[in-house]
Protein backbone atom coordinates (compact mmCIF):
# COMPACT_ATOMS: atom_id res chain seq x y z
CA UNK A 1 0.00 0.00 0.00
CA UNK A 2 0.99 3.39 -1.01
CA UNK A 3 3.19 5.13 2.26
CA UNK A 4 1.47 8.68 1.55
CA UNK A 5 -1.84 7.00 2.96
CA UNK A 6 -0.63 6.45 6.38
CA UNK A 7 0.64 10.43 6.08
CA UNK A 8 -0.56 13.24 8.19
CA UNK A 9 -0.17 16.56 7.48
CA UNK A 10 1.14 19.09 9.96
CA UNK A 11 2.18 22.41 10.68
CA UNK A 12 4.84 23.60 8.32
CA UNK A 13 6.54 27.26 8.46
CA UNK A 14 8.82 27.57 5.72
CA UNK A 15 10.72 31.61 5.19
CA UNK A 16 11.57 32.58 1.82
CA UNK A 17 13.83 34.29 1.57
CA UNK A 18 16.40 35.93 -1.00
CA UNK A 19 18.48 32.18 -0.66
CA UNK A 20 15.35 30.30 0.63
CA UNK A 21 16.55 28.04 3.20
CA UNK A 22 14.45 25.29 4.11
CA UNK A 23 13.05 25.88 7.91
CA UNK A 24 13.69 28.64 10.00
CA UNK A 25 12.26 30.16 13.10
CA UNK A 26 8.82 31.74 12.71
CA UNK A 27 9.02 35.77 12.51
CA UNK A 28 5.57 38.26 12.40
CA UNK A 29 4.13 38.62 9.15
CA UNK A 30 3.32 41.91 9.90
CA UNK A 31 6.86 42.89 9.03
CA UNK A 32 6.12 45.42 6.36
CA UNK A 33 9.05 43.75 4.11
CA UNK A 34 7.35 40.40 3.75
CA UNK A 35 4.76 38.70 1.41
CA UNK A 36 3.17 35.97 3.01
CA UNK A 37 0.66 33.34 0.97
CA UNK A 38 -1.07 30.56 3.27
CA UNK A 39 -2.47 26.98 1.78
CA UNK A 40 -4.25 24.45 3.05
CA UNK A 41 -1.93 21.33 3.06
CA UNK A 42 -1.73 17.41 3.54
CA UNK A 43 1.35 17.16 2.14
CA UNK A 44 3.45 20.54 2.58
CA UNK A 45 6.59 18.86 0.57
CA UNK A 46 4.40 18.96 -2.31
CA UNK A 47 3.00 22.17 -2.22
CA UNK A 48 5.99 23.79 -0.94
CA UNK A 49 7.80 22.91 -4.39
CA UNK A 50 4.64 25.25 -6.18
CA UNK A 51 4.29 27.33 -4.29
CA UNK A 52 7.93 28.64 -3.98
CA UNK A 53 8.75 29.53 -7.49
CA UNK A 54 5.11 32.00 -7.63
CA UNK A 55 5.92 33.72 -4.15
CA UNK A 56 9.46 34.32 -5.48
CA UNK A 57 8.24 35.77 -8.74
CA UNK A 58 6.22 37.94 -7.01
CA UNK A 59 7.96 39.03 -4.49
CA UNK A 60 10.88 40.10 -7.55
CA UNK A 61 8.26 42.10 -8.92
CA UNK A 62 7.33 44.09 -5.50
CA UNK A 63 10.75 45.57 -4.20
CA UNK A 64 9.62 49.15 -5.09
CA UNK A 65 6.74 48.10 -2.72
CA UNK A 66 9.28 47.92 -0.09
CA UNK A 67 8.45 43.67 -0.15
CA UNK A 68 11.89 42.06 0.01
CA UNK A 69 10.96 38.61 1.53
CA UNK A 70 8.08 35.67 0.68
CA UNK A 71 6.82 33.31 3.04
CA UNK A 72 4.84 30.17 3.01
CA UNK A 73 2.46 29.39 5.71
CA UNK A 74 1.09 26.13 5.32
CA UNK A 75 -1.90 24.79 7.73
CA UNK A 76 -4.44 21.36 8.34
CA UNK A 77 -7.47 23.23 8.46
CA UNK A 78 -10.00 26.01 6.74
CA UNK A 79 -10.01 26.74 10.55
CA UNK A 80 -6.49 27.43 10.48
CA UNK A 81 -6.13 29.40 7.82
CA UNK A 82 -8.48 31.81 8.41
CA UNK A 83 -7.18 32.57 11.39
CA UNK A 84 -4.43 33.60 10.17
CA UNK A 85 -6.03 35.60 7.33
CA UNK A 86 -8.17 37.29 10.01
CA UNK A 87 -4.88 38.25 12.37
CA UNK A 88 -2.92 39.39 9.29
CA UNK A 89 -0.54 36.50 9.51
CA UNK A 90 -1.90 35.52 6.22
CA UNK A 91 -1.48 38.00 2.93
CA UNK A 92 -2.29 35.84 0.30
CA UNK A 93 -4.05 32.74 -0.74
CA UNK A 94 -4.66 30.37 -3.16
CA UNK A 95 -7.54 27.94 -2.69
CA UNK A 96 -10.73 25.98 -4.20
CA UNK A 97 -13.75 27.44 -4.59
CA UNK A 98 -15.64 26.15 -1.27
CA UNK A 99 -12.56 26.66 0.87
CA UNK A 100 -12.72 30.24 -0.64
CA UNK A 101 -16.65 30.80 0.08
CA UNK A 102 -15.30 30.06 3.99
CA UNK A 103 -12.18 31.97 4.09
CA UNK A 104 -14.34 34.95 2.87
CA UNK A 105 -17.03 34.51 5.23
CA UNK A 106 -14.53 33.70 8.61
CA UNK A 107 -11.62 36.05 7.69
CA UNK A 108 -13.27 38.79 5.23
CA UNK A 109 -11.05 37.52 2.57
CA UNK A 110 -11.64 38.89 -0.94
CA UNK A 111 -10.92 37.09 -4.03
CA UNK A 112 -8.14 38.78 -6.43
CA UNK A 113 -8.84 36.40 -9.31
CA UNK A 114 -9.52 33.33 -11.03
CA UNK A 115 -6.41 30.71 -11.13
CA UNK A 116 -6.53 28.28 -14.70
CA UNK A 117 -4.82 25.63 -12.61
CA UNK A 118 -3.80 22.62 -14.56
CA UNK A 119 -4.56 24.44 -17.56
CA UNK A 120 -8.66 24.67 -16.98
CA UNK A 121 -11.08 27.47 -15.86
CA UNK A 122 -13.65 24.93 -14.87
CA UNK A 123 -14.18 21.47 -13.51
CA UNK A 124 -16.15 19.04 -11.61
CA UNK A 125 -15.98 15.79 -9.17
CA UNK A 126 -16.56 12.00 -11.29
CA UNK A 127 -17.50 9.25 -9.10
CA UNK A 128 -15.94 5.95 -10.50
CA UNK A 129 -15.55 2.20 -9.74
CA UNK A 130 -14.45 -1.13 -11.41
CA UNK A 131 -15.85 -1.93 -14.54
CA UNK A 132 -17.27 -5.11 -13.37
CA UNK A 133 -18.48 -3.90 -9.89
CA UNK A 134 -21.84 -2.96 -10.90
CA UNK A 135 -22.27 0.40 -9.34
CA UNK A 136 -24.08 2.51 -12.01
CA UNK A 137 -25.41 5.50 -9.86
CA UNK A 138 -25.48 6.99 -6.63
CA UNK A 139 -27.68 4.47 -4.31
CA UNK A 140 -25.72 1.86 -5.43
CA UNK A 141 -23.07 2.99 -2.78
CA UNK A 142 -25.42 2.38 -0.02
CA UNK A 143 -24.15 -0.22 1.61
CA UNK A 144 -20.47 0.23 0.12
CA UNK A 145 -17.50 2.43 1.22
CA UNK A 146 -15.76 5.32 -1.13
CA UNK A 147 -12.79 6.94 -1.07
CA UNK A 148 -12.28 10.45 -0.35
CA UNK A 149 -9.16 13.18 -0.51
CA UNK A 150 -9.48 14.95 2.69
CA UNK A 151 -11.70 17.14 4.37
CA UNK A 152 -10.23 20.19 2.59
CA UNK A 153 -10.80 19.44 -0.70
CA UNK A 154 -13.46 20.61 -2.73
CA UNK A 155 -13.54 18.17 -5.46
CA UNK A 156 -12.68 15.09 -3.65
CA UNK A 157 -14.74 15.85 -0.45
CA UNK A 158 -17.19 18.47 -0.57
CA UNK A 159 -18.90 17.82 -4.18
CA UNK A 160 -18.92 14.25 -3.63
CA UNK A 161 -20.67 14.35 -0.40
CA UNK A 162 -22.67 16.93 -1.29
CA UNK A 163 -24.14 15.12 -4.14
CA UNK A 164 -25.23 12.06 -2.57
CA UNK A 165 -26.55 13.94 0.10
CA UNK A 166 -28.90 15.79 -1.97
CA UNK A 167 -29.67 11.87 -3.15
CA UNK A 168 -30.81 11.15 0.26
CA UNK A 169 -28.10 8.88 0.88
CA UNK A 170 -26.89 8.63 4.85
CA UNK A 171 -23.28 9.17 4.98
CA UNK A 172 -20.63 7.44 7.81
CA UNK A 173 -17.00 8.31 8.16
CA UNK A 174 -14.97 5.27 8.79
CA UNK A 175 -12.03 4.87 10.77
CA UNK A 176 -10.30 2.80 8.63
CA UNK A 177 -10.31 1.05 5.18
CA UNK A 178 -10.91 -2.29 6.46
CA UNK A 179 -14.58 -0.93 8.36
CA UNK A 180 -17.54 -1.32 6.88
CA UNK A 181 -20.67 0.61 7.08
CA UNK A 182 -24.06 -0.11 8.28
CA UNK A 183 -26.15 -1.62 5.46
CA UNK A 184 -28.57 1.15 4.81
CA UNK A 185 -25.48 4.14 5.00
CA UNK A 186 -22.45 4.99 2.43
CA UNK A 187 -19.34 4.74 4.35
CA UNK A 188 -16.38 6.97 3.06
CA UNK A 189 -12.48 7.23 3.90
CA UNK A 190 -9.57 9.95 3.62
CA UNK A 191 -6.84 8.29 1.06
CA UNK A 192 -4.89 11.67 1.55
CA UNK A 193 -3.79 11.83 -1.64
CA UNK A 194 -5.69 11.24 -5.62
CA UNK A 195 -3.63 8.27 -6.23
CA UNK A 196 -4.15 6.77 -3.31
CA UNK A 197 -8.04 6.85 -4.14
CA UNK A 198 -7.32 5.43 -7.13
CA UNK A 199 -4.91 2.81 -5.99
CA UNK A 200 -7.91 1.43 -3.45
CA UNK A 201 -10.99 0.99 -6.17
CA UNK A 202 -8.35 -0.61 -8.30
CA UNK A 203 -7.54 -2.87 -5.41
CA UNK A 204 -10.77 -3.46 -4.71
CA UNK A 205 -10.53 -2.35 -1.30
CA UNK A 206 -13.07 0.15 -1.29
CA UNK A 207 -16.22 0.32 -3.88
CA UNK A 208 -15.44 3.59 -5.31
CA UNK A 209 -13.78 6.56 -5.14
CA UNK A 210 -14.04 10.71 -6.37
CA UNK A 211 -11.75 13.22 -7.36
CA UNK A 212 -12.00 15.60 -10.26
CA UNK A 213 -12.02 15.13 -14.07
CA UNK A 214 -8.44 16.49 -14.33
CA UNK A 215 -7.35 14.09 -11.77
CA UNK A 216 -9.10 11.55 -13.93
CA UNK A 217 -6.65 11.88 -16.84
CA UNK A 218 -3.82 12.88 -14.71
CA UNK A 219 -1.41 9.74 -15.30
CA UNK A 220 0.47 10.21 -11.85
CA UNK A 221 -2.90 10.31 -10.06
CA UNK A 222 -5.07 7.94 -12.00
CA UNK A 223 -2.35 5.50 -14.39
CA UNK A 224 -3.56 4.51 -17.42
CA UNK A 225 -3.26 0.50 -16.71
CA UNK A 226 -5.96 1.69 -13.71
CA UNK A 227 -7.85 3.57 -15.86
CA UNK A 228 -8.37 0.63 -18.31
CA UNK A 229 -10.11 -0.93 -15.16
CA UNK A 230 -12.58 1.59 -14.16
CA UNK A 231 -15.26 3.72 -15.27
CA UNK A 232 -17.10 7.03 -14.02
CA UNK A 233 -20.78 6.60 -13.04
CA UNK A 234 -21.65 9.94 -12.19
CA UNK A 235 -20.32 13.81 -12.43
CA UNK A 236 -21.53 16.94 -10.92
CA UNK A 237 -21.99 20.46 -12.10
CA UNK A 238 -18.69 22.41 -12.77
CA UNK A 239 -17.53 24.81 -10.96
CA UNK A 240 -14.74 27.63 -11.09
CA UNK A 241 -11.27 25.74 -10.93
CA UNK A 242 -9.43 27.68 -8.37
CA UNK A 243 -8.70 31.24 -7.03
CA UNK A 244 -6.41 33.31 -5.52
CA UNK A 245 -7.88 35.84 -2.63
CA UNK A 246 -6.13 38.45 -0.52
CA UNK A 247 -6.66 39.25 3.27
CA UNK A 248 -9.02 42.22 3.36
CA UNK A 249 -7.04 44.76 4.83
CA UNK A 250 -4.24 44.55 2.77
CA UNK A 251 -1.94 47.15 1.91
CA UNK A 252 -4.02 48.83 -1.72
CA UNK A 253 -0.93 49.01 -3.76
CA UNK A 254 0.17 45.87 -3.07
CA UNK A 255 -2.93 44.42 -3.56
CA UNK A 256 -3.33 46.34 -6.94
CA UNK A 257 0.69 45.15 -7.50
CA UNK A 258 -0.34 41.64 -7.06
CA UNK A 259 -3.56 41.23 -9.30
CA UNK A 260 -1.26 43.02 -12.16
CA UNK A 261 1.44 40.55 -12.03
CA UNK A 262 -0.57 37.69 -11.46
CA UNK A 263 -2.86 39.12 -14.65
CA UNK A 264 0.06 39.47 -17.14
CA UNK A 265 2.07 36.08 -16.15
CA UNK A 266 0.38 34.21 -18.91
CA UNK A 267 2.44 36.74 -21.34
CA UNK A 268 5.75 36.57 -19.52
CA UNK A 269 8.38 34.39 -21.14
CA UNK A 270 9.94 34.33 -17.66
CA UNK A 271 6.79 33.33 -15.60
CA UNK A 272 6.31 30.30 -17.82
CA UNK A 273 8.38 27.63 -15.90
CA UNK A 274 6.75 29.72 -12.65
CA UNK A 275 3.11 28.80 -13.67
CA UNK A 276 3.87 25.34 -14.70
CA UNK A 277 4.90 24.94 -11.14
CA UNK A 278 1.95 26.55 -9.38
CA UNK A 279 0.15 23.50 -10.39
CA UNK A 280 0.42 23.65 -14.42
CA UNK A 281 -1.21 26.79 -14.03
CA UNK A 282 -2.53 28.71 -17.87
CA UNK A 283 -3.40 32.04 -16.96
CA UNK A 284 -4.88 34.14 -14.17
CA UNK A 285 -8.16 36.11 -15.02
CA UNK A 286 -10.75 38.22 -13.44
CA UNK A 287 -14.22 37.07 -12.39
CA UNK A 288 -17.24 39.22 -12.89
CA UNK A 289 -19.15 40.34 -9.74
CA UNK A 290 -21.81 37.98 -10.34
CA UNK A 291 -19.02 34.85 -10.55
CA UNK A 292 -17.56 36.18 -7.43
CA UNK A 293 -21.33 35.80 -5.43
CA UNK A 294 -21.53 32.54 -6.74
CA UNK A 295 -18.33 31.81 -5.26
CA UNK A 296 -19.06 33.09 -1.89
CA UNK A 297 -22.67 31.43 -2.01
CA UNK A 298 -20.45 27.92 -2.07
CA UNK A 299 -20.77 28.14 1.77
CA UNK A 300 -23.49 26.66 2.06
CA UNK A 301 -22.55 23.70 1.04
CA UNK A 302 -20.24 23.54 3.76
CA UNK A 303 -23.10 23.91 5.84
CA UNK A 304 -24.73 20.82 4.72
CA UNK A 305 -21.78 18.15 3.98
CA UNK A 306 -19.30 19.33 7.06
CA UNK A 307 -21.94 17.17 10.28
CA UNK A 308 -21.39 14.11 8.55
CA UNK A 309 -17.45 14.54 9.84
Amino acid sequence: MNNRLLSKGMLVLLILGCCFPAVQTYASSKDPDTLVIGKISHNPKKHYRYLKPMVKYAVERMQDLGIRKGKIRMVRSKEQLADMVRRGDVDWVTETPIAAAYLHEKSGAEILVRKWKKGVPEYHSVFFSLEKSNINKLEDLVGKVIALEDPASTSAFYLPVYAMLEKGLRLIKLRNIREKPPADMVGFVFAREEINIATLVHMGIVDAGAFSNTDWNKEDHLPSKYRAKLSIFMRTSPIIRAVEMVRQDIDPAIRKRLEEILLQAGNDPQAAPVLHAYQRTKKFDKLSRDQETMIYNLRQIMDVVDPVL
